[in-house]
């Protein structure tokens, strides 16, 4: 897997209630990734972005929801958002400014 598809498979963390509550009491962190990402290539990029070990990853895909655009009815895109449990003493600080 060459760079450039490393660093686009984390499209962005999800930062919700669930997702905060999984970090705190589980040390597992949800990401959004591409659609075609396998779980090695998840591994790999976390790994490597966030200098960390990564212990296990599960994958979810999300389906679009029907909206209501106006008076046409529309959906939004489906996508996949990964669980990535961390090894004991590894940590990831999006805060990240000192």
């Amino acid at each position: 897997m060459n760079h450039e598809r490393m660093s686009k498979i984390l499209v962005g963390p999800v930062v919700s209630e669930k997702s905060t509550r999984v970090a705190d009491q589980n040390k597992q962190f949800v990401f959004k990734v591409l659609r075609d990402a396998s779980k090695p290539e998840i591994r790999k990029a976390v790994e490597k972005m966030f200098d960390v070990t990564v212990t296990q990853v599960q994958v979810s895909n999300v389906k679009g929801k029907i909206k209501r655009f106006s008076q046409t009815i529309g959906r939004r895109s489906d996508w996949k958002k990964a669980y990535v449990t961390l090894a004991e003493g590894s940590d990831i600080d999006f805060a990240g400014a000192d």
